[in-house]
């Protein structure tokens, strides 16, 4: 299995999802705009698109309804999980073959970055609202 890619920044889950369907690092994802919302107050799913499409992918993103269900489980596919206790933010996940991919699977209620890790998980930590689908379109 690929390695999983760790979000560096407060709010750059979306960031390393892109980064790990990118199959680039991180770093090489972030230039100083992304950074700064990386930082301060994350990315909306339009915006995380925007990048992919900059980097040759396209996606689209969808509020998920529960008809739609099965098309999370599609290979790439990015969601973001709803605010809860454990995420006041939210958090954003990607599928890769079986699992998810955690940018930080052990994340605590201190919100220690400097301890985080990445992984993978066979379910989801909470309930997914939104998706970022790959498209089998050429941008």
């Amino acid at each position: 299995m690929r390695d999983s890619i760790k979000q560096e920044d407060d709010f750059g889950c979306g960031i390393a999802c892109v980064a790990f369907v990118l199959s680039k690092t991180y770093r090489s994802v972030i230039n100083e705009k992304i950074e700064l919302k990386a930082k301060t107050r994350g990315f909306l799913c339009r915006e995380l698109t925007a990048i992919l499409k900059e980097n040759g992918y396209l996606y689209s993103y969808h509020y998920l309804k529960a008809c739609k269900k099965r098309d999370i489980k599609q290979e790439g596919t990015i969601v973001y999980i709803q605010k809860s206790k454990r995420y006041p933010d939210g958090h954003y996940l990607t599928r890769h073959k079986d699992y998810w991919m955690d940018p930080w699977i052990n994340l605590q209620r201190d919100g220690n970055l400097s301890n985080a890790i990445s992984g993978y998980r066979r379910k989801l930590p909470g309930k997914a609202i939104y998706y970022l689908l790959p498209t089998n379109e050429d941008c």
